[in-house]
């Protein structure tokens, strides 16, 4: 005889079904998302819709445009600020200033006359005045909130109609008809569907602050990305004052754009020109330091690479990078010795960028190749140069997006000579940069080199040098 068809569960993450209920989706490895589902398939009937269906020519664009918030680098990140009825998430490590932009915000919103709701659910209300107050937060428009629970926020929101409302943070807010707790997948999925419903119905714009798990994710379900309007990410190092807003989604703007912010003890400020911030503060140029142009979003930012060698008295010489990533750079110190002759397998390698900036684009091969073999050598040279180019495993320099704007970056701050891959972008009027194209890294030494001294090229300079470190290097000491 025939079975009769069963229920199934599936999982409400990526659609993995399975005839038995698992605590975690073998799939996507997501926790409590199975739930069950009908085992046969229903027929849904046409109905009549409420709303004809519009030409798109017809449908108003101004309900979609943005309101400026007074944070000109938020601004500039989520395209022409905050847009009624969008619902923003900031995701970030804990500690990295979350909570202290968003009151800022929420000040600045609050001072042009629009009544803002600040919910905090992790500290209590006399914690967030005493931050307001030593940032300078404190407005009559800014109504504060010390809740955990959803249905009295939303009752919150009925009472002062908020046009913007802050959350701090959604993994602490719990839904009181909904199983678990606080911070699982069902009661965040609950809690920003609401929010989301709320924010959709009442043109309100809400700021969300996230938790992210030790990998750098976000905690919770992944379709808590997918409900929100904007995802944006907080990113600095505890010990250093800069801070990066990036989008990673963005619905109303573009999704590769950066914001750039300094924390000090008055709070979080602007950095309208984050450059100074990446190079050393020394005018004249030294042994070790090369200047590269990164592209962080569609903004070029000025990023110094310092290279320190020195003999190494291990069996294994160390490799240490900050700032860098250490795949590239060992990759970078391969290439420099087996294409440029530069002996480094018997010495200590320290690189790092200045003023704790990441950078992770590949136009700073070449500025680090430069930096470690002035380092070496100790060249010193008379001006400062800017390097851009991606390193290959050949020796060759292969070209970067956005080297146009890149070199008009390095002109507008001063810069006299940069070295670039062969058939680069060209500037429109260059003026006083000269811009030298190289076809390989060791061409790119000699030129480099070319600012110290006439007499030879880089490359014969290094023969030389290593033939001299050959003969007077001592003997290994045996183990």
């Amino acid at each position: 005889m025939a079975k009769t068809p069963t229920s199934q569960l599936r999982c409400t993450e990526c659609g993995w079904t399975t005839p038995r209920w698992v605590g975690r989706c073998k799939e996507c490895q997501a926790w409590g998302s199975i739930a069950p589902v009908g085992g046969t398939a229903s027929q849904t009937r046409a109905q009549s819709p409420t709303a004809r269906a519009v030409s798109i020519a017809e449908v108003p664009a101004d309900e979609a445009a943005g309101v400026p918030t007074g944070i000109a680098e938020l601004d500039r990140v989520l395209g022409d600020g905050l847009v009624p009825g969008a619902v923003i998430l900031l995701a970030g490590e804990p500690g990295v200033g979350k909570s202290t932009l968003l009151l800022e915000v929420a000040a600045q919103w609050a001072r042009g006359g629009h009544p803002t709701l600040y919910v905090t659910a992790e500290e209590s209300a006399s914690q967030v005045r005493r931050r307001a107050d030593r940032t300078g937060a404190v407005t009559r428009e800014l109504y504060l909130a010390a809740e955990n629970d959803l249905g009295t926020i939303l009752g919150h929101i009925e009472q002062l109609s908020p046009s913007l409302l802050v959350l701090d943070s959604v993994q602490t807010v719990a839904a009181g008809d909904t199983d678990g707790s606080a911070g699982g997948v069902s009661q965040v999925r609950e809690v920003t569907n609401a929010l989301v419903r709320v924010a959709k119905q009442r043109g309100m714009a809400v700021l969300i602050i996230g938790h992210v798990t030790k990998e750098g994710s976000i905690a919770g379900p992944r379709t808590l990305e997918h409900l929100v309007d904007v995802v944006l990410s907080f990113e600095g190092e505890r010990h250093a004052g800069f801070r990066m807003v990036r989008a990673a989604k963005n619905r109303f703007g573009p999704a590769d754009e950066v914001g750039c912010f300094e924390m000090s003890e008055r709070g979080i400020h602007e950095v309208a020109d984050p450059s100074e911030l990446f190079t050393s503060s020394q005018s004249r140029p030294s042994g070790g330091t090369c200047v590269t142009v990164t592209l962080e979003g569609r903004r070029p930012l000025l990023a110094e690479v310092q290279a320190l060698v020195a003999p190494s008295a291990l069996q294994v010489p160390r490799r240490v990078t900050q700032g860098l990533e250490f795949g590239r750079v060992t990759m970078g110190l391969a290439v420099l010795e087996r294409r440029a002759r530069v002996k480094l397998h018997h010495r200590d390698v320290f690189v790092s960028t200045v003023g704790g900036v990441r950078v992770a684009d590949p136009a700073a091969d070449l500025a680090t190749a430069v930096a470690v073999a002035s380092a070496t050598l100790d060249w010193t040279p008379k001006q400062r140069i800017v390097a851009l180019g991606e390193v290959g495993l050949s020796g060759e320099l292969r070209r970067v997006p956005g080297t146009a704007r890149r070199l008009a970056e390095a002109q507008r701050l001063g810069f006299r000579a940069a070295i670039v891959p062969t058939g680069s972008e060209r500037l429109a009027s260059a003026g006083e940069l000269r811009v030298i194209e190289t076809p390989t890294v060791a061409e790119a030494l000699d030129v480099v080199y070319s600012e110290y001294t006439h007499s030879m090229g880089a490359v014969t300079h290094l023969r030389a040098w290593q033939t001299r470190e050959d003969q007077n290097q001592p003997p290994k000491l045996a183990r």
